[in-house]
């Protein structure tokens, strides 16, 4: 039997996407289903002054108008948060008056059609008793404080080793200035969405775009006043997640509160505007880096102080200290990060939290630094190398980023390039070259699956986890398959349900590591039960070994044996059920995947617009399951990277709080016409202490650095530093 694991295998749920048959969230039927619409706050601080709900409630069809006014009763306060929780976040659930941010949900219409929803919370007559609000990160800098721990990893608020200012000022080369990144916006295809069904008056089923089910199953149970087994949640597919799709947000409940008042199935699904503010984005960073070298190029102290929004009623920081603790190697180091208490609606989780934006500012500040000491910035790099974590004072599980440099600037060309800015043009074109550090943390949590083999040889695997369209269906069919010791196109692999064993929310690129060895471990655990099996009470047989088994159409093979599946496993299939733990080599060795990208840009000289010409990526990040899939995970991060370092900007009016800019029209990302020839390699060594398929998890590290590299070769084309993002043509006029 070859090995299908690493194969360019074909998404096996690729047929079903592209003939319109997988089934999303908001494709979701359910018999006398009403449709909800949301309606959100017009202001971004104050009260409702009233609330008239007389002309909305006589457009036809509506069945009901809620709000604050409706004693929608609740088990629990929505806006307690569990610290032991870190997706959950504080919800507006219609309990008061109240106005936080810009978009707040603070009522929703029900309807027997959508279009008579929508009409009637278009009547909808809210008046406001607005307050100023304060969204600019300069207005709460006197009451700016360091969190005792920061993001879903609970990294410090502050770190130190060494000291760094004796060696910041003793330092021969130093440089410090301020890098920023702007507030970004969830935009996945398919926007946020809830059905609620209600069996009875203790038992739920909610149809939701969760990247965390069952996460979405406890929150939403505790604040209803149910048993968690009686809150059903199903996610089986994804149209994109990054990070917005973790937690439960207000709109969830709202949809469960609002069918359990009418007494019948609700749909909401939030609309495009609805996206900014209440269901999360990435926060303002401002951070402030120092370097300090000595004159061949050795970094003697390095400190990253970050500013970052939350909203003014729940917690979250956007950790971009963390590459500056760890990724290269320094002796004196501090970090230190602070939040601002802001009007906006709670920051969360954006694809490579912390990551993303802290390795903007880290690469560019590596690349003003190679300049001033008149060094490859790739030369830099090699030169404060960490050859183990001295933030945690731990070796690496596995680090190839020696390896990713030199191939991705072999691939890339980089020895041909003229490192003095201004000095290269293809026609009118100022052309650009620049490269970046990728990294990102490998994470692994406890996950539960079952497997069955059945009589006619198929085999069902089924883990309840979520697919945000990676390719989790195909990699975990392919792990199955090679573990059991069938063809691919004998397994069906299940998810996206509560009533399936219990796995971890998909986020933090854990997915592959966490899901990917419980299968690993249920299939192979079901391959020994059916070699015991045949080998019982057969004295022949004690020499055998269960790689030998063979499996074939109903019936297993072994010393030449033949034996029928139903009769090994006396009845209709044989079972194995496995629960993993956590990663006990988490506490030994420090885990990330790392990278090296480098970056092509054509600027106009005259109008200052830029163009991405050309990237190239080459990763360590283990194992890659999927070759086909993990691919394009990597090119869809470096895409990303395009968007972040060009185009990305939620743009508020500072006077009113409102971001103005709420709409893909506005909001810009990019389009096919913005994206180069990208190019993707790895470097394919195993790391067998993150997973036990020797994989780690992919989904992020492929933005991190990108935005660095392309602001990089800006840097090169035109000899304007530019730290704040997005680099807009006016920036380098």
């Amino acid at each position: 039997m070859p090995s299908f694991t690493g194969e360019p295998l074909n998404r096996v749920d690729g047929k079903l996407k592209v003939t319109g048959r997988a089934v999303y969230t908001a494709d979701q039927q359910a018999p006398n289903l009403a449709h909800a619409v949301l309606i959100t706050s017009g202001i971004a601080k104050g009260r409702i002054a009233s609330l008239d709900t007389s002309e909305a409630e006589h457009v036809p069809g509506v069945i009901a108008i809620l709000s604050h006014h409706s004693g929608l009763k609740l088990a629990k306060d929505p806006t307690k948060v569990d610290a032991g929780s870190p997706a959950d976040r504080a919800l507006q659930l219609l309990q008061d008056d109240r106005v936080l941010y810009s978009n707040q949900p603070v009522a929703v219409a029900i309807a027997r059609s959508f279009e008579a929803a929508r009409d009637a919370a278009l009547r909808l007559k809210i008046r406001y008793s607005a307050e100023t609000p304060h969204v600019r990160i300069d207005q709460g800098l006197a009451q700016a404080y360091v969190p005792k721990k920061a993001g879903g990893a609970g990294d410090p608020g502050e770190s130190t080793r060494g000291d760094f200012a004796a060696g910041f000022h003793g330092a021969a080369e130093k440089m410090q200035e301020i890098y920023t990144t702007p507030f970004h916006t969830h935009s996945p295809m398919e926007p946020h969405a809830t059905i609620a069904v209600w069996e009875s008056p203790e038992k739920l089923t909610l149809y939701d775009t969760s990247q965390g089910i069952f996460g979405d199953r406890k929150r939403v149970a505790e604040l209803l006043g149910l048993q968690p087994e009686n809150v059903r949640v199903v996610s089986l597919f994804l149209g994109g997640g990054f990070g917005s799709k973790g937690p439960t947000w207000s709109h969830g409940v709202i949809c469960a509160l609002a069918a359990r008042h009418v007494k019948r199935p609700v749909k909401l699904v939030v609309r495009r505007p609805q996206m900014f503010g209440p269901v999360g984005c990435r926060s303002e960073t401002q951070q402030t880096l120092a370097l300090g070298a000595d004159r061949t190029g050795r970094l003697v102290a390095l400190e990253n102080e970050t500013l970052s929004h939350t909203s003014t009623f729940d917690e979250f920081t956007e950790t971009a200290t963390l590459p500056s603790r760890m990724l290269y190697s320094v002796p004196n180091n501090h970090t230190v990060q602070r939040l601002v208490r802001s009007d906006i609606g709670t920051p969360s989780y954006t694809r490579a939290p912390g990551e993303c934006p802290g390795s903007f500012a880290l690469e560019v500040a590596m690349d003003e630094l190679a300049y001033k000491l008149k060094i490859d910035p790739v030369e830099l790099r090699l030169k404060n190398y960490a050859d183990s974590d001295e933030d945690k004072n731990l070796p690496w599980s596995e680090k190839s980023l020696k390896e990713c440099y030199n191939r991705a600037a072999q691939r890339f060309g980089w020895s041909q390039r003229n490192p003095e800015p201004r000095s290269m043009r293809e026609g009118t074109a100022l052309t650009g070259w620049g490269m970046a550090t990728s990294l990102y943390p490998a994470r692994r949590s406890p996950a539960s699956a079952t497997a069955k083999l059945f009589a006619d040889g198929k085999v069902l695997v089924e883990a309840g986890s979520q697919d945000l369209g990676g390719g989790t269906y195909t990699i975990m069919t392919q792990i199955a398959a090679d573990q059991i010791g069938v063809p691919v196109s004998s397994v069906m692999f299940r998810l996206g349900d509560t009533l399936l064993p219990e796995t971890p929310v998909s986020g933090g690129s854990q997915t592959a590591a966490s899901i990917g060895t419980a299968v690993y471990e249920v299939c192979r655990a079901l391959r020994r039960k059916l070699f015991d099996a045949f080998v019982k009470g057969t004295p022949e047989m004690a020499s055998a070994n269960v790689a030998d088994l063979q499996i074939e159409k109903g019936g297993v093979t072994l010393g030449g044996q033949p034996k029928s599946i139903q009769e090994l496993a006396g009845g209709e299939y044989i079972e194995a059920k496995v629960s993993t733990k956590h990663n006990p080599d988490a506490k030994s060795y420090s885990m990330y995947s790392f990278g090296a990208q480098f970056a092509e840009v054509h600027v106009d000289a005259d109008l200052g617009t830029v163009k991405v010409t050309r990237m190239v990526g080459c990763f360590d990040a283990g194992k890659i399951l999927n070759a086909k899939t993990g691919r394009s995970q990597f090119i869809g991060g470096m895409v990303w990277g395009i968007s972040m370092a060009l185009h990305e900007n939620t743009a508020y009016d500072e006077r009113l709080g409102r971001i103005v800019n709420n709409n893909l029209a506005e909001y810009h990302v990019p389009t096919n016409a913005d994206v180069p020839t990208i190019e993707v390699d790895w470097i394919e060594r195993s790391d067998p202490h993150v997973s036990a398929m020797g994989a780690r998890g992919i989904g992020e590290i492929g933005i991190t650095g990108a935005a660095a590299a392309i602001a990089n070769a800006v840097f090169h084309a035109t000899g304007k530093r530019v730290r704040r993002l997005p680099i807009t043509p006016d920036v380098l006029l």
